[in-house]
């Protein structure tokens, strides 16, 4: 009766355990359909600095959940595996003994198989020893049987409990990428929320004026595609401008190239057109290498990535491409000369950008609707 009851409390305890666990799970989803859903309604709101401080706190909030999940099930994942690990290693003993056994087992099984019924009859003392000797061999023989199905039992669990380590293993790997993504987006995100607050100081007419500078910026390029002025055609090298800070203070903050490339007329990441180079990092720190193409950097070494393509800490400005910075902010130690990356028709133009500042854009055509940009030329 005791053991019974012992029973029943385990099996309530684990009833109690999976539904404890399934109320979470129905939680943490229900929470991030919540969050989801109200990131997706602030995305449609009139654009205000509250309206983008509660954008990133949802964000936030969601991804830090997104982290906590992720991490709780690399946390399941490994008390699995170490308890798979466990289970490999009992199986391997029990194999090794096994083996050992069937080895010892199979002189003596050849042995009795040799021996016939008349060989016995003749060893045995009378007929009832010779049906005893024939039913003991029997049991052996069965008793045989039953130790090599316990070892390729235990040899099929062994190599099963191997392949699940396994797969829980490329699981637990793939679960940590994730993590290290939405960790470093996270990271990211907050970082965004903290320039934003700095740069706008928290206010409502700052924010809006950033915005239209960034804006003003966008207009100006799409002005000078219409009403430049073509110079002529450069090779490779070429020195085509200087850095520089036009535009300022209106569309510029400071000197520096922002450079930008247009495929067919839409954004592209620089990345894919210039050559490998390692370059210091100065929006998120140290050095990292970029480029994947056959262009030459616009600047010489050492070059300063300000800001990437694409989102980031600053991209919330850039409302009209969707929040993502079109180009990369660059200045180089080296030299302030401006090469062409690549042969191509040179433009120029000079356009009104924000409160009284005039910015000069150079741009080439490399032909097959394929366009890089310079902004913020002497």
């Amino acid at each position: 009766m005791k053991r019974l009851w012992i029973v029943v409390l385990i099996i309530a305890f684990f009833f109690l355990t999976l539904v404890s666990v399934r109320a979470q799970n129905s939680d943490v989803n229900n929470t991030i359909e919540e969050l989801t859903k109200k990131i997706s309604q602030l995305q449609q709101e009139e654009n205000t600095l509250s309206k983008q401080i509660s954008l990133l706190d949802s964000q936030i909030s969601l991804t830090t959940l997104r982290v906590s999940t992720i991490r709780a099930a690399v946390t399941k994942l490994t008390a699995e595996i170490d308890e798979l690990i466990g289970e490999i290693e009992r199986l391997e003993e029990l194999l090794t003994r096994r083996t050992e056994l069937v080895l010892r087992r199979i002189p003596e099984s050849y042995k009795r198989k040799n021996t016939s019924q008349f060989g016995m009859l003749l060893l045995s003392s009378s007929f009832s020893d010779f049906v005893s000797r024939i039913k003991y061999i029997s049991t052996i023989q069965e008793h045989d049987a039953a130790l090599l199905f316990q070892l390729k039992a235990t040899q099929n669990n062994f190599e099963e409990r191997k392949g699940l380590r396994e797969e829980k293993k490329l699981a637990q790997e793939k679960l940590k990428k994730q993590m290290e993504q939405e960790s470093a987006s996270l990271a990211r995100q907050k970082r965004e929320k903290q320039v934003l607050l700095d740069q706008t100081k928290n206010s409502e007419t700052v924010y809006q004026k950033l915005l239209a500078q960034a804006l003003a910026e966008k207009q100006a390029l799409d002005r000078a595609l219409i009403e430049s002025v073509k110079i002529g055609p450069v090779k490779k090298g070429d020195p085509i401008a200087v850095v520089g800070n036009t535009g300022y203070p209106g569309c510029s903050t400071g000197a520096h190239l922002h450079f930008e490339v247009r495929k067919g007329g839409t954004w592209v990441d620089p990345g894919g057109y210039l050559s490998g180079k390692r370059v210091k990092d100065d929006q998120n720190g140290g050095e990292t290498s970029l480029g994947s193409g056959s262009w030459d950097w616009p600047l010489e070494d050492t070059i300063r990535l300000t800001q990437y393509f694409g989102k980031t800490p600053y991209s919330w400005r850039y409302q009209y491409s969707g929040g993502i910075h079109t180009g990369y902010d660059m200045v180089s130690t080296g030299s302030n000369i401006i090469r062409s990356p690549r042969d191509g028709d040179l433009y120029s133009s000079s356009q009104p950008c924000g409160s009284g500042s005039i910015i000069k854009i150079k741009y080439i055509d490399h032909g097959d609707g394929l366009l890089s940009f310079y902004l913020h030329v002497q």
